[in-house]
């Protein structure tokens, strides 16, 4: 045989075992990071302060907390609170950088964090499994420690806990009802 044409096939074989991997790697969204455990504050060891806000005053204060947690990096997300929750950010693939929006809706958990539960996604004109995009910016899109993405589950865990307010400071979520507008905090300061 010729050797371009060993040449061509090898090629060709390699391009098309890449390819396969690529896919593979999409499709297998592998297994989320466990939440992490839930801290309890006794009742007599906080003051603890209720605070009302609009969709848009909470939209600021997250993308504040998110700009902060990456110390000058390049912010990855970008956060918009309207009918529901919706994170800009880009995904670079085969050196293309594809816009991703992912639509969420906020499910307050008992212990006061965070679950976006994942309603629906574009990515340019792909059509890709929910899953595969969140495992993709889970692997390439460094975020803050307090943001876990959960591929599996097709979820964004935020530990409104461990968001880093003050020192002695913790806040949880009581309600999130973007319907009424209404997102009702709990500010717990710790006594010294």
């Amino acid at each position: 045989m010729n050797r371009w044409k060993i040449a061509f096939f090898t090629l060709s074989g390699m391009v098309a075992a890449g390819f396969a991997g690529v896919l593979f790697l999409l499709g297998s969204t592998g297994n989320s990071q466990p939440l992490p455990p839930t801290e309890v504050i006794q009742e007599g060891d906080a003051n603890i302060l209720t605070v009302r806000i609009a969709k848009k005053d909470f939209e600021g204060i997250a993308n504040t907390y998110i700009r902060e947690a990456m110390k000058g990096e390049k912010i990855p997300v970008q956060m918009k609170v309207k009918e529901d929750v919706i994170l800009y950010s880009e995904l670079t693939v085969f050196s293309f950088t594809v816009p991703v929006v992912m639509h969420f809706d906020p499910i307050v958990r008992e212990d006061g964090n965070l679950i976006l539960k994942q309603s629906s996604m574009e990515l340019g004109q792909l059509n890709i499994p929910p899953s595969s995009v969140l495992k993709v910016l889970r692997d390439s899109v460094k975020l803050p420690s307090w943001m876990i993405v959960r591929p599996k589950e097709e979820e964004l865990f935020i530990d409104l806990s461990k968001v880093p307010v003050a020192k002695n400071v913790t806040v949880k979520a009581k309600t999130f009802n973007l319907e009424k507008d209404e997102i009702v905090l709990e500010v717990s300061i710790l006594k010294k």
